[in-house]
């Protein structure tokens, strides 16, 4: 599904754009009921714990593509949609969150520390594999995805609200300032809330684990 709900949060169209919140919602949750169910049932097996977190991160860059080419920027605070001229126009018109405070978009450098982590878990995951020992996920990299989806979620419907809003003109009402504020704070505080403990976390695993690594090449110097 990651595919389609990428290429839908980008489309022109209102209704479009909501069926990729819609999607995105039905993904997230039957993954959590997913796990849910293999834990409740005794059903977990070393495959899953390798292959859902993997699926988590296909989902992940899926749906982060669509969010920083609209609400994106570069280390010089230039637009990321500039650099998709590609597509058409209205697929990339900035939509950044709308706060009390000013807007807020996807700074290029949260996107580097967020994929930068799932990959090097990634190669950290099969490393340990490799030596025996399965990971899986711990407390704060559940409560990170947790907040990942929720800030992503939120991005989506935004990308919907607001294309309607300005489709119908509702941009200049009186009631529209104070619902887009709401969606904005939403996002922005799910957001640093998604660095935050993408950061911890994995600093948390560093320390659980990195004695495997550390006691191989102690090891090979013996």
């Amino acid at each position: 599904m990651a595919p389609g709900i990428a290429v839908l949060a980008l489309a022109p169209e209102w209704p479009l754009r909501l069926l990729a919140f819609a999607l995105f919602v039905g993904v997230a949750a039957t993954d959590y009921v997913d796990g849910k169910l293999a834990r409740d049932r005794n059903l977990v097996t070393n495959l899953g714990r390798l292959l859902d977190p993997l699926a988590d991160k296909v989902l992940l860059v899926s749906t982060l593509l669509p969010v920083y080419i609209l609400q994106g920027s570069g280390l010089d605070g230039t637009s990321a949609s500039a650099a998709f001229a590609v597509l058409p126009a209205a697929w990339r018109e900035p939509a950044p969150f709308v706060t009390p405070v000013g807007t807020f978009g996807l700074p290029l450098w949260i996107l580097v520390t967020i994929l930068g982590r799932e990959v090097f878990m990634t190669v950290f995951r099969q490393a340990a594999a490799w030596r025996g020992v399965v990971i899986s996920a711990i407390g704060s990299a559940k409560l990170k995805t947790g907040f990942q989806w929720t800030w992503i979620g939120t991005a989506f419907f935004w990308f919907a609200a607001v294309r309607a809003a300005s489709e119908y003109g509702w941009l200049d009402a009186p009631a529209w300032r104070p619902i887009a504020q709401f969606i904005g704070i939403v996002g922005v505080v799910t957001m640093a809330g998604a660095v935050t403990l993408t950061l911890y976390s994995l600093a948390q695993y560093l320390l659980r684990y990195g004695g495997l690594f550390a006691h191989r090449a102690d090891h090979n110097r013996g």
